[in-house]
């Protein structure tokens, strides 16, 4: 196994994270810096991280309906809650992708990095289902230009699955760009004045009430696993 992916399973960050980590030398094989990910190991060896001996953790993801104000991180300088605060585990678990301060919504946290790779990497296009609350009516114009993709700042967005919801609109995206929900509903005339995940790939957020989390079945990880675009 590669040492990249050892530490993603290990718990330490995503495999593309822990690339970081061991070229900066932070990690060492029985106590030689070790600064190449693909470093091969065997898992008999003595890995450490910063010092601190690594041991492969009981694989976990956790479902969180995230309120707002608290910040999609394991921890935060400002002191705000955090999506791990929330969850008070002693296990290292790291967000999967993130949420913005004010949007609420599911969230996954996991300590398998690789499971997170495949649910952030753009290759693999999972989608992710909001419900917003916007100012105005949202007319067919409006959702025809989402459907076919919105010109951004940072470019054209993938084409979307947009309908209207009563007063609300629901937007299924295939991207993660940075606030990519709030910016194509004001780049068609509709700010956001509310804002919430409902869905990633195979899960729904419902029945899981606002600052609570649950663990996920094993059929529910393995249907994360299989609900990508190779």
């Amino acid at each position: 196994m590669r040492l990249a992916k050892y530490l993603a399973h290990a718990g330490v960050a995503s495999r593309r994270a822990s690339e970081d980590i061991i070229r900066s030398g932070r990690v060492t094989i029985d106590g030689a810096p070790v600064h190449d990910p693909a470093t091969d190991v065997s898992g008999t060896e003595r890995i450490a991280l910063d010092g601190e001996p690594l041991t492969k953790e009981r694989r976990a993801v956790y479902m969180l309906n995230k309120p707002k104000g608290v910040v999609s991180t394991a921890e935060d300088t400002h002191g705000r809650p955090t999506v791990v605060s929330l969850l008070g585990s002693s296990s290292r678990l790291y967000p999967v992708g993130r949420l913005d301060v004010d949007t609420t919504g599911l969230i996954l946290l996991t300590n398998d990095g690789e499971l997170a790779n495949r649910l952030t990497h753009p290759r693999y296009e999972v989608p992710k289902t909001y419900v917003a609350n916007v100012k105005g009516v949202l007319d067919d114009r409006a959702l025809q230009r989402l459907r076919e993709g919105v010109e951004l700042e940072d470019g054209m967005t993938s084409p979307a699955r947009a309908r209207r919801k009563g007063n609300q609109v629901e937007l299924t995206i295939h991207e993660g760009r940075k606030r990519q929900v709030r910016r194509m509903l004001e780049a068609v005339g509709h700010p956001v004045t509310d804002l919430k995940r409902v869905a990633l790939g195979p899960l729904r957020l419902a029945g899981l009430e606002e600052g609570r989390h649950r663990k996920l079945t094993p059929s529910e990880v393995e249907a994360l696993w299989k609900n990508h675009r190779q």
